[in-house]
């Protein structure tokens, strides 16, 4: 098999199981020796800021001498980027090899169980934890997919668990209330293990406390054991205090949160080195910059609370008109995130070609009355582009598949 034949064998799997649990995962893993207990694990979650939080502790291990794993979703340019060792994507051959792995496996299962099968982001889950324990990672960043509890890769016990943001978001699936949503990303604080925890809304905090507890769990909270500011640097303290470049605010959020994790696990490094890590971790599709005169900027913002923070960056660091380049998916709350959009700031709708992505019709009237729609995301873009003057900026946002397709794009792939 080639890459290509793996990659559209994993995509095309189901997406479902009849039974949403963990028996599944976990047969795989045991039939594969449980590789995911062979490295040690932080495990992140969060309504928003969880792959920026894995980033930057993948990033702090490294520092520290640690070969780390990385495991993110979804990916940005290329599927390859899910599954990290050291900042270096899996190859396209390691990735046949695990293939093989995981597909040898399951053939041996259906030899009990014929009707035995994996969804996609199962079969992911297990390739990402046996490629961690067949490169003898001593660590692996996991960040959840969605939710927490009922999640694939919840079948650790970590080190730490870090719980950034709750918000809504996926309500259809681990809602529909916010509380609801907190119950399921509290399925990740395990007995006796340390749990951080970012900018949490007061009305969902208790959830994760009583959590905590019962799981005998010491909490470390944003604001109260460890603090953030941002001004014209980002400044962090608890029992150490660093300085960072500055980043958007919700970055220094993520920033604080991957620090405190890290400390957990018994680390010292000197204080340059800390900065370092920080200062030189690039995150794909957040915040990402693509020209700088004039200014365009690529954002995966794809919910409320993601668009909110997005919107209140770019309006108080950029001068001139700004232009939006905007695709969602249909299932996201389309209504309530354009309502965060001034009169005055000009939107693009387009799409991908991708079965989830919204179509003009399922845009809010009022959007489709003022805005432009491109079907033809490439199009957009250059139209969009066309249209800036010097001191404008255009942000690329709405959707990670929206945001990988215009990189991809530039790239001539």
């Amino acid at each position: 098999m080639n890459y290509q034949e793996v990659i559209e064998k994993i995509e095309h799997l189901p997406h479902l199981h009849e039974k949403n649990d963990l028996s599944y995962i976990r047969k795989i893993l045991h039939k594969l020796n449980n590789p995911q207990d062979k490295v040690k694990t932080i495990h992140v979650t969060g309504t928003n800021g969880k792959g920026s939080t894995s980033y930057y502790l993948s990033n702090l291990l490294q520092k520290a001498g640690q070969k780390t794993g990385l495991f993110v979703s979804p990916y940005i340019m290329k599927f390859n980027e899910r599954i990290q060792v050291n900042g270096q994507d899996i190859s396209n051959q390691e990735l046949v090899t695990g293939f093989k792995q995981v597909s040898n496996a399951i053939r041996d299962i259906r030899r009990q169980d014929p009707g035995f099968n994996l969804v996609t982001f199962e079969f992911e889950v297990a390739l990402a934890f046996w490629f961690f324990a067949y490169k003898k990672c001593d660590y692996a960043v996991i960040e959840v997919g969605i939710g927490g509890e009922h999640d694939k890769t919840n079948v650790i016990v970590p080190e730490v668990s870090v719980i950034t943001t709750i918000g809504l978001d996926h309500e259809k699936i681990i809602g529909p209330t916010i509380q609801d949503i907190a119950h399921e990303k509290s399925g990740i604080i395990k007995k006796n293990k340390p749990l951080v925890l970012g900018n949490i809304p007061s009305n969902v905090r208790d959830i994760l406390l009583s959590k905590a507890r019962l799981e005998h769990s010491s909490v470390y909270e944003l604001g109260k054991q460890f603090k953030v500011q941002s001004r014209e640097k980002i400044y962090y303290h608890d029992s150490d205090y660093y300085e960072f470049n500055l980043r958007p605010l919700v970055e220094s959020y993520d920033i604080a949160v991957s620090l405190k994790a890290f400390s957990l696990l018994g680390f010292r490094l000197p204080k340059i080195a800390v900065e370092q890590a920080i200062n030189q971790t690039q995150i794909p599709g957040r915040y990402q910059i693509l020209n700088e005169t004039p200014l365009i900027i690529a954002d995966g913002a794809h919910n409320i609370q993601a668009v909110s923070n997005l919107l209140t960056f770019v309006r108080k660091h950029t001068s001139g008109q700004l232009h939006f380049l905007i695709g969602m998916m249909k299932d996201k709350d389309l209504q309530e995130v354009f309502a965060l959009f001034k009169p005055n700031e000009r939107i693009i709708l387009t799409r991908i070609d991708y079965p989830r992505a919204a179509e003009k019709k399922d845009f809010p009237l009022n959007i489709q009355e003022k805005s432009e729609y491109i079907s033809d995301y490439r199009q957009a873009f250059e139209t969009a582009k066309e249209e800036l003057n010097a001191d404008d900026t255009l942000v690329i946002t709405g959707s990670f598949y929206l945001v990988g397709a215009v990189l991809n794009y530039l790239e001539g792939n």
